[in-house]
């Protein structure tokens, strides 16, 4: 049981998201300080010596807690971990947990758009639905576990617009929006993205399992 001195609270829980990018890092702190959780957050990178997990799972969720698990038990902590990806309704579902991989090797943005974008050269405007969507996995030392999910439905451009984002954002339009995920500010995509949902989704649970 964690000691302190009489006046002084107590260290706030340590929650560890498994990732090294500081943007997801900083996204999750805000919202749970918009929940008023007293927890400190660090990623991946506070724990050096524990491997990075393999994405084995057939699902967004499965990859999640895969990771989150994975991070727990390595370090004592309760741990977050998300997956996400596009998921083109022609395709059925597809790119969905290969979106990083789609062209073959790991994180090659614009080879993953590109053949994207061949793939569905012939296929009609009112067919080019997608979405963006994120599972956010919890999971507690003792093997505790919780996952949500979180969406951002659009519709696929022809060709890539704008500079900001990463992956397929420059192709999905969301719907009500004349613009690209990837013409978005940073707030603007925050407040509508699927991996914002799913980190506002996990708050409450976080506060539920965590005090």
């Amino acid at each position: 049981m964690q000691q302190h001195t009489e006046g002084h609270p107590p260290h706030p829980r340590r929650l560890v998201l498994a990732t090294r990018n500081v943007y997801k890092i900083t996204e999750l702190r805000a919202i749970l300080g918009e929940s008023g959780l007293d927890v400190e957050l660090v990623g991946a990178d506070a724990y050096p010596e524990v491997p990075d997990v393999k994405e084995t799972g057939v699902t967004f969720a499965e990859n999640a807690l895969l990771k989150a698990h994975a991070l727990a038990r390595a370090t004592g902590h309760p741990a977050i971990a998300d997956d996400s990806g596009l998921c083109v309704d022609v395709l059925g579902g597809a790119p969905g947990i290969f979106s990083a991989r789609w062209s073959g090797g790991h994180g090659n943005d614009r080879a993953n758009l590109d053949l994207l974008l061949a793939q569905l050269a012939d296929v009609p405007d009112e067919h080019r639905g997608a979405h963006f969507e994120c599972a956010a996995a919890l999971a507690l030392p003792d093997g505790t576990e919780r996952v949500v999910s979180g969406r951002l439905t659009g519709t696929l451009r022809r060709e890539p617009v704008g500079g900001g984002g990463f992956g397929y954002d420059p192709v999905l339009q969301p719907h009500g929006e004349t613009r690209t995920c990837a013409e978005l500010t940073p707030d603007e995509k925050n407040a509508i993205s699927h991996r914002g949902k799913a980190f506002r989704a996990i708050a409450p649970i976080v506060r539920e399992l965590l005090g």
